[in-house]
């Protein structure tokens, strides 16, 4: 019978790749038209001819682009009538969240036991570990959505509402640590951000609009608490996504989700991305009055980064004490069973000489026993099932090598 698992990997690593490709490409467009409508709501200026106020224009903006002008207007309410042809801005953030999802599930869900859990950290069954992963989407959905319509409705509660929807996003960001892998924690609580910003489009913001649509339509007067609460959901939307980036790339950044106190480096790295927008936020209505740029958010963040860089990095004494304990340990007897004697041989062929005591890449050191036990999840999730190291099969590790360290990692107690 033939064994057909080479063409089903070989047809996995296809849609692995198309998943991510239509999620990098669907995710730009989300946040490119969320970024322009942010600048753009920031830069408009009164309307120049008066037969555009009497319409009910109360911004406008002249700009060119491609060698051709533009002059976008904003209406203060809903326009006298309405163009036959209205675009809606919402398939960029069905197609990011349903490619997002997908990816997430092919890669992270189908292969709970490899990626999401890390016996050290939690150990229990993959259905128990995919079923928490989704109560991470839907959970904080629902608490995000619960605040916004209490506190979010009342006067002067902003400040309030950040302070608490942060607190939420903290205490996430650790039980997340605390139950999976520390790659898929970072990734869950950005893909967590991610739901909650496409669940605004979907259940708030696009339905407010078609509502308003709706009233026009039927001549009733347009309720404003529609624009209100679309703006609002926008608003929290354009700040989440500077951490969600942060969140969905740090799977290639060992050093941070690997690190001790990881639930904390992902709040602090998140922080400072969501000031870096508040920068870019405040910057352009300061520019349209004329003021000084708001470098206070800028300097905050740069600030806070540094201290997490300063605040990660190993100290001479700690470094020293490393290599002095794996020169140790290489002289220790080798370990007795077979599989774990192989796989030495194979990484010590293949990958040992980008990752040993003086060449450490992207941290990771598997020189001696010790150390290839300490990263085994990594040597299987990038060797034998997204196939990605050696980097290019620079060293040519064969298939066989690879289910040899598939035996290893799964004989492994």
């Amino acid at each position: 019978m033939a064994d057909w698992s080479p063409w089903l990997a070989y047809a996995m690593d296809w849609i692995t790749m198309l998943l991510r490709w239509t999620h990098v490409v669907v995710a730009i467009a989300w946040i490119g038209s969320s970024f322009y409508f942010v600048w753009l709501d920031n830069h408009l200026m009164a309307p120049s001819d008066p037969s555009l106020s009497e319409k009910g224009v109360g911004g406008e903006l002249w700009a060119v682009h491609g060698g051709g002008f533009y002059n976008p207007h904003k209406y203060k309410g809903a326009p006298p009538t309405l163009p036959r042809h209205l675009h809606w801005f919402y398939w960029e953030s069905y197609s990011t969240w349903l490619s997002g999802f997908a990816l997430f599930t092919v890669v992270y869900l189908f292969n709970a036991g490899a990626f999401l859990i890390d016996r050290t950290v939690m150990d229990w069954p993959p259905v128990a570990a995919v079923h928490a992963a989704l109560g991470f989407l839907v959970g904080f959905w629902l608490i995000y959505d619960l605040l916004c319509r209490t506190l979010g409705r009342q006067p002067g509660r902003e400040a309030l509402l950040g302070a608490c929807l942060f607190a939420v996003i903290v205490f996430a960001s650790w039980l997340a640590c605390q139950l999976f892998a520390g790659r898929a924690a970072f990734l869950l609580v950005g893909a967590m951000l991610a739901t909650t910003m496409s669940a605004n489009v979907f259940f708030w913001i696009i339905p407010g609009q078609r509502k308003v649509i709706a009233s026009m339509q039927a001549g009733e007067a347009v309720d404003p608490v529609h624009g209100q609460r679309g703006k609002q959901r926008s608003v929290h939307n354009t700040y989440f996504t500077l951490p969600v980036l942060f969140a969905m790339l740090s799977n290639h950044q060992p050093w941070a989700f690997g690190h001790a106190h990881n639930w904390l480096v992902l709040v602090l790295i998140m922080l400072a991305g969501a000031l870096i927008r508040q920068f870019f936020v405040a910057r352009h209505a300061t520019e349209m009055a004329g003021r000084r740029a708001p470098w206070g958010w800028a300097v905050a963040a740069a600030v806070l980064l540094l201290g997490v860089a300063v605040w990660m990095a190993p100290s001479p004494a700690a470094l020293s004490k490393g290599a002095g304990a794996g020169t140790a340990a290489t002289r220790q007897a080798p370990d007795p069973r077979v599989l774990a004697g192989q796989a030495m041989v194979i990484i010590e062929a293949r990958c040992a000489m980008c990752h040993n005591d003086q060449i450490a890449n992207k941290g990771v050191q598997l020189h001696t026993p010790a150390l290839m036990a300490a990263h085994a999840q990594q040597i299987y999730q990038q060797s034998v099932l997204l196939k990605a190291m050696p980097l290019n099969n620079a060293t040519q590790m064969t298939d066989q090598e690879r289910a040899t360290l598939a035996q290893w990692f799964k004989a492994a107690p």
